[in-house]
């Protein structure tokens, strides 16, 4: 397989994982508890990551980390769970579907990325196809709901574009720079969870379960795939993957929960599948073409230019990241660190 299409289906594993949230909270965890939920999913994660790793930031990693922790994890999670209460249906997963429009604005201003036609047109039919699948007759709208929606999908595209922006620091690799996003994140969430819900909730055998598949592969796992898939590919190709997050929701609910999908849904699901892949094809850009060359030309002098030597040409950005951080470094980390989150999410 293409090493880029590598890097999409291990991108694309992210929001197929966030998928599994709905039904692991609705079938075991506590049902009034959804902020102390967002920091018991955040904060153990991070904290397993950082002792993994054993790396800390340093310089203007501290505060880059607590933005990107913040507008990630921080501000995300809360906004999502205000967004899932107050708004019926699937509402508030077409708002977080929506996602890859804000993306390609913000990543015109702050990446110079400008999408091509193929992407926008993928931006466009992917929260379409997900609001066939999500949506129901008469859903309300209520203004709280919606802006909470709306900034939740605002903070989570700022953070996608500043994970690409910043990069990582050289020689720190993708867990740890996960590590510190998660952290500084689920110490945001913790005192606001402790005024809203007071203590935390003492969990029984099915919800230490849950939190352990949503700790440590919804999250430890998911989220470092999601920054690989941020440091590697074009910020609008991977915030279109984020539509996998509603429909994998949508597909469980029909296998695990017996839910019905009508033709309708059917359709959006291809819509959105369709715009997905279409969203990772490269855009086809034609070059002009060389002028012709005479053939009674002698040989083509060589300037300055040519005669000097060649300038290296630097890594791309969707290879290593901006931050520097090889990819043995990464594999390397993978391996030694997936092995025990696997083992220890249970079955």
């Amino acid at each position: 397989m293409d090493r880029r299409w590598t890097d999409v289906a291990l991108t694309a594993a992210a929001p197929a994982t966030w998928g599994t949230t709905y039904l692991v909270t609705a079938e075991l965890l506590p049902a009034d508890r959804p902020l102390w939920s967002g920091a018991l999913r955040a904060l153990p994660a991070g904290l397993l990551l950082l002792a993994l790793t054993r790396r800390r930031p340093a310089g203007d990693w501290w505060w880059r980390a607590a933005v990107l922790g913040a507008l990630n994890i921080g501000a995300f999670f809360p906004l999502l769970f205000v967004a899932a209460y107050r708004l019926p249906g699937g509402t508030a997963a077409v708002l977080g579907a929506a996602q890859p429009l804000l993306v390609a604005a913000l990543g015109v201003a702050a990446l110079g990325e400008r999408p091509g036609r193929r992407a926008l047109l993928a931006a466009l039919a992917a929260p379409a196809g997900v609001a066939l699948v999500v949506l129901r007759g008469g859903a309300g709208l209520d203004p709280l709901g919606v802006a909470a929606g709306l900034a939740g999908t605002a903070a989570m595209a700022a953070g996608l574009v500043l994970t690409r922006r910043w990069g990582r620091p050289a020689g720190v690799g993708i867990l740890a720079a996960t590590s510190w996003q998660l952290v500084a994140g689920g110490l945001m969430i913790v005192p606001v969870a402790a005024a809203v819900e007071g203590a935390p909730p003492a969990p029984d055998g099915p919800a230490l379960l849950g939190y352990a598949w949503l700790g440590l592969v919804g999250t430890a796992l998911a989220y470092a795939l999601w920054f690989r898939g941020a440091a590697r590919l074009p910020a609008t190709r991977v915030s279109v993957l984020g539509a996998l997050s509603p429909l994998t929701a949508a597909a469980l609910g029909w296998l695990v929960l017996g839910q019905s999908l009508r033709p309708l849904q059917l359709a959006g699901f291809l819509v959105a599948v369709a715009a997905m892949v279409a969203g990772q094809l490269p855009d086809r850009r034609t070059a002009p073409p060389p002028l012709p060359r005479s053939p009674l030309a002698g040989p083509t002098p060589v300037g300055p230019a040519q005669a000097g030597p060649r300038k290296a040409v630097p890594a791309e950005p969707s290879r290593t990241g901006r931050g520097g951080g090889s990819a043995g470094q990464e594999a390397r980390e993978l391996r030694h660190a997936v092995a025990p989150l696997g083992q220890g999410a249970g079955r």
